[in-house]
């Protein structure tokens, strides 16, 4: 009997050294915690890289969720941090993929074998203070996909 190959899982082993938590994922949904305790800063708030991955790993997961990861793959074209106030606890981030959306995206990548969104991200702390907001452009690609075209 043959051995099945499994689908590539894309993992970033940076980002797994910031003990960032998976709390729901699910088709097109993603919600996520960043610890302070290992990406605080030198006066003990949340540090922007951490605020940076939790933003990026977040917008991300929805689109993941939904690829075939044995024809697409993801990368980020952009990524922004808009801070409204300092974070001295943890930070959840949670993003959502409409229907719509996640159809659009699909057809795209059949028609064209790329396809694009952009995720505000809000991120709260452990009070539920909204305290900065994320925007990541997401690229979902083809495996066969050039560079230019």
């Amino acid at each position: 009997m043959g051995e099945i190959a499994e689908k590539p899982v894309y993992r970033v082993p940076f980002v797994e050294r910031t003990g960032m938590q998976r709390l729901e994922e699910g088709r097109g949904h993603s919600k996520l915690l960043m610890p302070l305790a290992p990406n605080a800063n030198h006066v003990d708030v949340m540090y922007l890289g951490a605020f940076c991955v939790l933003a990026e790993a977040v917008a991300a997961g929805p689109g993941i969720s939904i690829l075939d990861t044995e024809r697409y793959f993801p990368i980020i074209k952009d990524i922004a941090v808009d801070f409204h106030r300092m974070a001295a606890s943890d930070v959840i981030a949670e993003y959502t993929l409409s229907e719509d959306e996640m159809a659009r995206l699909l057809s795209d990548l059949e028609s064209k074998g790329s396809a694009t969104y952009v995720a505000q991200v809000p991120m709260h702390d452990a009070d539920g203070i909204e305290v900065a907001t994320g925007k990541v452009t997401v690229k979902l690609l083809s495996h066969g996909w050039k560079k230019g075209g």
